[in-house]
């Protein structure tokens, strides 16, 4: 009888363990509109991602996707609607759609990613989130990509009047306007597709940091290079979570994610984006692209559309109830103190 009870103790515990609720691991998906390769995913989303396991302690792991759902231009409400947890994308692919974003966008902004995109982050987070532009989202980060340059097939750009009636590939957003102002003939399309625009003749060049002259393989088909000092332009990217998906995430997680998001995110991707930066410059100088520096003449041209620009935005961004003129001061304090 002794022998009994032991044994069907044991099953019990044994079936009161087999019932026992498992505490599941929180799967993410995150739609990649990038190749894996590409600096934005392998050296900033999967840094970022293995961040969020280890500040979760593994209950909540990112799975990236492994095909973009849509377009880059669509990947926004990919997030709102739910059908990816997570998204990354450009504000500028959807034009119209965002306003305040145009903040870290302007002409002659700094040389580097990373001290512009923190930056970015402290002065969104003080001024404009209360606009809730990323509305139906939890908006886990800000970045720009390194600053923008001019690059031609086959004219040297030294003045506008070189650029006049040019068609170059752009990104959206307000390098729209900064293009429009030069007197060029904007192609509004994903660097992506720069490749395909550039070697059919469709494009005669395009507006890309140095990195992306490398990353989509074009700098064998650009020969030549104008570098605008503190850049002709930056992008504004977006990391973005569906609302419900946060919100359904314990209190403990929601922070732990949030605390390597934000400024943390800023860092990572801008530290990648200066790094591959320098490295496509030195790749390009190696393989003999001519690279000349914007002569002064063309960048006080270029600072002078921006201050218009600025203004405008300035006007605009306002209705919004938000304080822009502060915002873009502040903007600048903090990239010129860094």
């Amino acid at each position: 009888m002794k022998k009994l009870m032991t044994t069907l103790k044991a099953a019990i515990v044994l079936s009161i363990v087999a019932i026992a609720p498992v505490k599941a691991e929180t799967v993410l998906t995150l739609s990649s509109w990038l190749p894996p390769s590409h600096p934005v995913v392998k050296d900033m989303i999967v840094p970022w991602t293995e961040q969020v396991k280890e500040a979760t302690e593994g209950r909540v792991r990112v799975q990236i996707l492994a095909k973009g759902l849509g377009h880059p231009k669509v990947h926004f409400d990919v997030a709102r609607n739910g059908l990816a947890d997570i998204t990354y994308s450009v504000h500028g692919y959807t034009p119209g759609r965002f306003l305040l974003t145009k903040v870290a966008e302007f002409p002659l902004s700094g040389n580097s990613s990373e001290t512009l995109s923190t930056a970015y982050w402290k002065v969104y987070q003080k001024y404009f989130m209360k606009a809730d532009e990323h509305k139906g989202t939890q908006l886990l980060g800000l970045m720009t990509h390194g600053p923008g340059h001019i690059f031609t097939l086959d004219k040297e750009v030294t003045s506008l009047e070189d650029l006049k009636g040019l068609k170059i590939r752009i990104g959206g957003g307000l390098v729209n306007d900064v293009a429009m102002d030069m007197g060029v003939s904007p192609l509004l399309k994903p660097a992506r597709e720069s490749y395909e625009l550039l070697s059919h003749g469709v494009a005669d060049g395009t507006f890309l940091p140095t990195e992306s002259v490398v990353a989509f393989k074009v700098d064998n088909l650009l020969k030549h290079a104008t570098l605008v000092p503190n850049g002709l332009y930056n992008i504004s990217f977006f990391l973005v979570m569906n609302e419900g998906t946060f919100k359904r995430l314990s209190k403990a997680d929601q922070d732990a994610i949030m605390k390597v998001s934000g400024l943390n995110f800023a860092k990572i991707a801008g530290k990648a984006w200066d790094a591959a930066d320098a490295a496509a410059m030195a790749k390009m100088k190696e393989q003999g692209n001519k690279i000349i520096e914007a002569p002064a003449e063309l960048v006080e041209k270029i600072s002078a559309i921006s201050s218009n620009l600025e203004a405008a935005w300035i006007k605009e961004a306002s209705s919004k109830g938000v304080d822009a003129k502060a915002a873009l001061a502040e903007l600048r304090k903090l990239t010129s103190a860094q």
